[in-house]
């Protein structure tokens, strides 16, 4: 079962209280912050993020999943699984033509 997270906009705009993730080479918001759940990323240069191309360029919509290695059965895996830190995997699947992140929070 997935629940919804939040939503993935990529901007060419500087964001406020923006911060560079330099392992994914891309400047992001928290979604938590946000009221409609919106994290914005802005790629300074897009050709060095190992984020997949469909999230560069047409952001994504993520959900939280109880058991990601069960959430990527089957699914079309665009990027990942990649450990975020102690709490938080993800992992990008495509579907409908779009970009979904999968994040298990322990």
């Amino acid at each position: 079962m997935r629940t919804f997270n939040h939503v993935g906009i990529i901007t060419n705009e500087n964001q406020e209280g923006a911060m560079f993730n330099e392992g994914l080479n891309v400047w992001l918001t928290d979604y938590s912050k946000s009221l409609n759940k919106i994290e914005f990323l802005k790629f300074d240069d897009p050709a060095k993020s190992c984020l997949p191309e469909l999230v560069k360029s047409n952001g994504h919509i993520a959900y939280t999943v109880p058991s990601l290695d069960e959430a990527l059965k089957d699914a079309k895996v665009i990027f990942g699984p990649a450990v975020c830190d102690e709490h938080l995997t993800i992992a990008f699947i495509e579907e409908e033509g779009i970009a979904i992140e999968l994040m298990e929070i322990k």
